[in-house]
């Protein structure tokens, strides 16, 4: 088993950011957010933000100035917007559960329960077993997840979470479908850092894929504004976890000696492409010259098209990889029974958990 101390970074700046701590809490109080021992103290009310920052008591042009031009279209939100947004829940839910177990060993039910809207707990996730900087990380990510799904459901409408299997024997699963061949012992997520991080590899990057493929189909100007933001802060993530893993990419992955960071990720990326069955649209952390940005670098940090943009998926094309099916007609994989929203269930021939009775919420 590889220690985590053999995964932790050298990364100066990022230390000088997080200060030095005698102690971290992962204590995560139910229902409540966790409190950061190593934050400044909050400053007095008295030392409040002065109230000449704010816009409100500005000349009007200033807060002109600070304010978005008026949109196109004055419509919030579009009937058609609301499926594909809401499909993009699933992925939500998936990310928000995994970081919460991982970092905190709870999940949304201890967090923000109604988030969840009746749906089922996950299956299988737990805690795992990370070095601090990459504790933190996690810890960062899964409660910027709780704030996506609050915003999709604000915006939207929400969708019961569904049934999501984050077990160390799907991952291994998946793991041995990418090698074509069983890894021996089989591949554990939350054993230490860098396991983890080559698992999270395999999600966030499909929620860009989505975002990407969802921009074009939807017109409401809050609808537009909330799916830029959700995609900016996927991006930042999956940046995150593909730097953290190139800082490695030719070290072996213990207990498997032969097998390098660079080849998961590459395994991973292919096993992807073969599912979505719609030609190359990820890539791992190295690819041929001509692949790599504008054909003259084979390292691969993040993973872009010939014009370095990134590439975008359809909802069938997602459910078939994160079924591990490659048909978005039988579940499996991380939706045991299936995603939920009324686009995955349409596949599927099965209404319920459409979420239509959650509605679109009033402006």
């Amino acid at each position: 088993m590889a220690s985590s101390r053999a995964y932790s970074l050298s990364v100066p700046l990022l230390l000088l950011v997080i200060g030095v701590c005698c102690c971290i809490s992962e204590a995560l109080p139910i229902g409540h957010h966790p409190v950061d021992p190593t934050c400044p103290p909050e400053p007095a009310a008295s030392a409040a933000v002065p109230s000449s920052s704010s816009s409100y008591g500005e000349p009007e042009p200033r807060r002109r100035r600070c304010q978005p031009p008026a949109p196109h279209i004055p419509v919030p939100v579009f009937p058609y917007d609301v499926d594909p947004m809401q499909f993009a829940l699933n992925l939500e839910f998936t990310e928000a559960e995994f970081f919460l177990h991982a970092a905190y060993g709870v999940g949304l039910d201890h967090v923000a329960p109604k988030l969840a809207l009746g749906g089922p707990p996950p299956v299988g996730a737990r805690k795992a077993n990370l070095d601090e900087v990459t504790w933190r990380i996690v810890a960062e990510f899964a409660l910027q997840e709780v704030g996506h799904i609050r915003a999709i459901e604000r915006t939207v409408g929400g969708i019961p979470r569904p049934l999501i299997d984050l077990s160390a024997r799907n991952f291994a699963r998946l793991m041995d479908k990418a090698f074509g061949y069983r890894l021996d012992p089989p591949f554990d997520p939350y054993v230490n850092s860098l396991n983890f991080m080559l698992a999270s590899y395999v999600i966030p990057y499909l929620g860009i894929n989505g975002y990407v493929g969802t921009n074009p189909i939807i017109d409401g100007y809050e609808t537009k504004k909330l799916l830029a933001g959700l995609l900016g802060v996927e991006a930042a993530q999956d940046a995150v976890i593909r730097a953290r893993l190139f800082e490695h990419l030719g070290e072996a992955v213990p207990p498997y000696r032969n097998i390098t960071v660079a080849e998961f990720t590459d395994r991973v990326s292919a096993l992807r492409n073969e599912l979505g069955r719609c030609g190359v649209k990820d890539e791992g952390l190295t690819v041929p010259r001509a692949l790599g940005a504008e054909g003259a670098i084979c390292t691969n940090v993040l993973s872009a098209d010939r014009d370095s943009l990134s590439y975008a998926r359809t909802p069938a094309e997602l459910l078939s990889i994160l079924y591990l099916t490659g048909d978005e007609h039988v579940p499996g994989g991380f939706y045991p029974e299936g995603g939920n929203g009324r686009i995955a269930r349409s596949f599927l021939a099965k209404p319920h958990g459409h979420g239509a009775a959650h509605g679109v919420p009033g402006n």
